[in-house]
């Protein structure tokens, strides 16, 4: 009976077999987020393929970049002495064309001359002043047309002739030896200017 009491003591803690040790995993961190090279393709790979996506995108970009709707050329250009002011007042013929499907409208026009020194550029005069310049220089009057200048507008498909005034502040000798005339033309609700060269 006295074994039974001994047995019977016992508590269920004492019975019960202690599990083993659990042993660790090797799990290595450094694995996971190893370095570059385990993780990339081959570095010829990736080049390829970044090179590849900047043709394309360049490509895009040239073909879709923006253009102007309308195209022209300089036709004649007249330029007169502003006697004692060491300035020339220049007559520019213009003709445009649109080529879009909208009404092209003329926001502002500029001429730019380029000496072996210098750029000098003017915005076309208003188309009021035309009879006084004609008045005091008759020259510019030879080949003028009407005057082509801001709010003008060109309908689809139709060319439009016009003359633009402008003066620059260098001499007759200057003017004739430059090295390039160019007219800029900015239309409304349009990204890109017309520009003309001569």
């Amino acid at each position: 009976m006295k074994d039974l009491f001994k047995s019977s003591s016992m508590t269920p803690a004492d019975s019960a077999p202690t599990p083993p040790a659990e042993r660790g995993t090797s799990f290595n961190i450094a694995e996971e987020f190893g370095t570059a090279s385990k993780k990339l393709p081959p570095i010829p790979i990736v080049l390829t393929g970044v090179v590849l996506i900047g043709a394309i995108v360049g490509a895009l970009g040239w073909t879709q970049r923006a253009r102007s709707t309308a195209a022209g050329s300089i036709d004649d250009v007249v330029a007169v002495d502003v006697p004692d002011q060491n300035m020339v007042m220049v007559a520019i013929d213009l003709s445009v064309t649109n080529n879009g499907k909208r009404t092209y409208w003329i926001r502002s026009v500029q001429a730019t001359l380029e000496t072996a020194d210098n750029h000098f550029s003017d915005d076309a005069a208003s188309g009021i002043d035309f009879r006084r310049y004609f008045h005091a220089f008759p020259a510019l009057q030879a080949h003028a047309l009407p005057p082509l200048g801001p709010e003008a507008r060109i309908d689809p498909t139709v060319t439009v002739k016009g003359t633009v005034i402008v003066t620059f502040p260098v001499t007759m000798a200057a003017f004739i030896q430059r090295k390039g005339l160019t007219v800029t033309i900015h239309p409304y609700d349009q990204p890109v200017p017309l520009v003309l060269k001569r």
